[in-house]
C-alpha cells in the first residue's frame, strides 16, 4: 500500500534526504567520521572514555600476520573476526567452538584454519570495507548473551540500536535474528525490529519485513512481554557514545553480555531509518524537541534521564 508524503509528514517520519542535510551534514563534522568508520579507532576512543566494549584480542595488518593466524588465535575457543572498516555487518565471521583443527560457526558449519586465513586475506584486500579500501582484521571476544536474551533470538546475539542526537538518546529498537535473516540482526534480511519505550525498555511495537508481528516466528516468544533489563544503565552507555566521538547525530549498537553487562558493539555516523518502522512512529518530533533545547546537560546520566522523561510512553499494564 502506497502512503502519501503528506501522511508520512503527519506521522513525523524522517526521510533520508532530510536526515542527510538537516542532521548528518549539519551536526557531524567530516573529520570525526574515522572515529566510527574504523573499529580500531572506535575501540581506542572507547578505552579512553571508559566505555565498555568486547575485548580486543588481536589486530592483523599484513599478509604475514595472516600466515601466523594459527599462533595468533592460540587458545581462543570463541571469537569474532571483523574488518576494521567494514559496513552493514559484511565480513564478520563468528566462531562459537573449536573441534580439533576445525572452527565451528553458530550454524554448525565447520571451517578449517585455511578458510579463516582466506577470509582474513580478503578483509585485508578490502573486500568488505567501505569503498573497497585496504583494511585491517580485528579479532575480539565473542559476546556471551545475557540469559534473558537467549530465547529471544535465533543463531545470533540480539543487539539494541539507539539513535543519539546532541548526546540525548532519541529512539531505540531491539533487533532479533531469525532463520530468515541467517542469524544476522539485519531487518532487511528478515530480522525482527522491536521498538522500545525509552522510559522502561519495554516493547511498544514490533515488525518483520515492515509488517507488525507479536511473536517470534521461530521461537514463538511473545514479543510484547519484552522488557530490557538494566535499561537505565544501557541508555546511559548509549549517551556516552556521543562523548567519545563528538558526533551530533549517530547510532550506537549495544549488546548485553552475561558477564559484563551492556557493551558498545559499534557506532554509525549514518544510522538507517528503519528504527521508525520498528517503533511505529517518526523521529522528527523528537529531534526537533532536542534542537529547541538551549541547555544540554554535560553528564550522560542526565541526558539519558532527559530522554526517559520526555520520550517515555504510557504502556498499559
Amino acid at each position: 500500500m502506497l502512503v502519501s508524503p503528506a501522511t508520512l509528514r503527519s506521522h513525523g517520519l524522517l526521510g533520508m534526504n532530510r536526515r542527510n542535510v538537516s542532521y548528518i551534514s549539519r551536526y557531524n563534522e567530516r573529520r570525526l567520521y574515522p572515529l566510527v568508520d574504523d573499529k580500531k579507532l572506535t575501540k581506542e576512543r572507547a578505552m579512553l572514555h571508559g566505555v565498555a566494549t568486547p575485548t580486543l584480542r588481536d589486530v592483523i595488518d599484513t599478509q604475514h600476520g595472516v600466515r601466523d593466524l594459527g599462533k595468533r588465535l592460540g587458545g581462543l575457543e570463541r571469537f569474532a573476526i571483523k574488518p576494521s572498516r567494514g559496513a552493514g555487518g559484511k565480513g564478520i565471521m563468528v566462531i562459537r567452538e573449536r573441534d580439533g583443527e576445525q572452527f565451528l560457526k553458530a550454524s554448525g558449519q565447520a571451517l578449517t584454519l585455511g578458510s579463516l586465513q582466506r577470509h582474513c586475506s580478503n578483509i585485508l584486500a578490502g573486500l568488505h570495507s567501505l569503498a573497497g579500501a585496504p583494511d585491517s582484521v580485528i579479532i575480539e571476544d565473542l559476546i556471551e548473551a545475557d540469559p534473558y536474551f537467549e530465547s529471544l533470538s535465533v543463531e545470533g546475539v540480539p543487539d539494541i540500536r539507539v539513535i543519539i542526537f546532541r548526546g540525548i538518546p532519541v529512539m531505540a529498537m531491539l533487533r532479533l535474528s531469525t532463520h530468515a535473516s541467517d542469524g544476522k540482526a539485519n531487518l532487511h534480511q528478515g530480522a525482527i525490529g522491536v521498538g522500545l519505550d525509552l522510559a522502561s525498555g519495554r516493547c511498544i511495537h514490533a515488525v518483520q519485513h515492515s509488517r507488525r508481528v507479536h511473536s517470534h516466528p521461530d521461537t514463538g516468544v511473545d514479543l510484547n512481554r519484552i522488557a530490557i533489563p538494566d535499561w537505565q544503565n544501557l541508555l546511559t552507555l548509549a549517551a556516552r557514545c556521543h562523548d567519545l566521538t563528538g558526533l551530533g547525530y549517530l547510532g550506537a549498537d549495544i549488546v548485553v553480555d552475561r558477564n559484563r553487562g551492556p557493551l558498545m558493539l559499534e557506532l554509525n555516523a549514518r544510522p538507517g531509518l528503519a528504527i521508525q518502522i520498528a517503533n511505529g512512529k517518526g523521529l522528527l518530533p523528537r529531534l526537533q524537541w532536542i534542537e529547541a533545547q538551549e541547555n544540554i546537560p554535560d553528564s550522560a546520566e542526565a541526558r539519558a534521564g532527559m530522554a526517559m522523561a520526555e520520550f517515555g510512553e504510557k504502556i498499559p499494564t
